[in-house]
């Protein structure tokens, strides 16, 4: 096992008996060494691609440790975990409006206007650590064993970066004001694409958000991080014609989706939370009560 992990049973603390390494100490060790590749591997350009005719048919590019940590990383989620899909479309016409007043706001000068700006995604972050608040079993962990639900939620972000995706974590984000959100989430993500991070910052979440709307993405699954029991995809806002009292009106819309890890996560539970979870990005006042 751990030849097949790459790792050296001379490093390995053993907590078995007699100081015997087993099983669950290759699974510690693993993960340390996910994290100390994380933190230690050098940023990379990315490759450049021959453009000309007379260019070779393709080009290889080794793989460095972060995507080698990756790839390890998505395996182990998408091959064991039993996924399903919960997809839902939310009424986002209350939201853009708080969202405008508050930029105007902003925008006014004054104490105000030397805060920073919050995003969709910062509200939305909001909202779901709101949520998993209400819905504790979907903020939780499968440790194979045992399922851990968490007291505190922790959300992460997912961040593209040049070799990947690594997901800075907002602590306590059901404590935090939009503010408060949208200041770390801004240097969270800076850090990230810097290769700053701590490892203790882009560990430990306890469910993640995944938003690619900004990238002109309408619908999306998005792959589970383990040990973490949920991932929600959030897709771009856009204006469609809907039925409303008889009539058809334009309304701005969004679609998000959320993977569930069915073994922590059953399918009724998972569509009260997504239930929860447009309940307040339809009412923005929820978000302050």
């Amino acid at each position: 096992m751990a030849a097949e992990r790459g790792l050296d049973l001379g490093t390995v603390t053993g907590s078995g008996p007699e100081g015997r390494v087993v099983a669950r100490d290759l699974d510690s060790a693993t993960v340390a060494t996910e994290r100390s590749t994380l933190q230690r591997a050098p940023a990379s350009p990315l490759p450049r691609f021959p453009t000309s005719p007379q260019a070779t048919p393709y080009t290889d590019v080794p793989l460095t440790q972060i995507r080698k940590t990756i790839a390890r990383r998505l395996a182990q989620s998408i091959g064991p975990i039993p996924t399903f899909y919960l997809t839902s479309e939310v009424d986002m016409e209350r939201l853009w409006d708080s969202r405008e007043a508050l930029s105007a706001g902003q925008r006014g000068g004054g104490e105000a206007g030397q805060q920073v700006k919050v995003s969709f995604n910062d509200i939305i972050i909001k909202a779901v650590a709101m949520a998993l608040r209400q819905h504790p079993a979907c903020n939780a962990w499968w440790q194979e064993d045992h399922i851990r639900y968490w007291n505190e939620v922790h959300v992460s972000m997912a961040v593209a970066v040049e070799e990947g995706l690594i997901t800075p974590v907002i602590r306590h984000a059901d404590q935090k004001g939009l503010r408060e959100i949208a200041g770390e989430t801004r240097d969270l993500a800076g850090r990230a694409r810097e290769r700053r991070l701590k490892p203790e910052e882009y560990t430990g979440g306890t469910f993640s958000v995944s938003n690619l709307g900004m990238l002109d993405i309408d619908e999306f699954t998005a792959v589970i991080n383990p040990p973490e029991a949920g991932i929600l995809a959030v897709g771009r806002i856009v204006r469609k014609p809907v039925a409303e009292q008889e009539q058809v009106v334009l309304r701005r819309r969004m679609r998000i989706t959320m993977s569930c890890d069915h073994r922590v996560i059953d399918g009724a539970t998972g569509a009260q939370f997504l239930q929860t979870l447009k309940g307040m990005l339809e009412n923005p006042l929820a978000l302050v009560l």
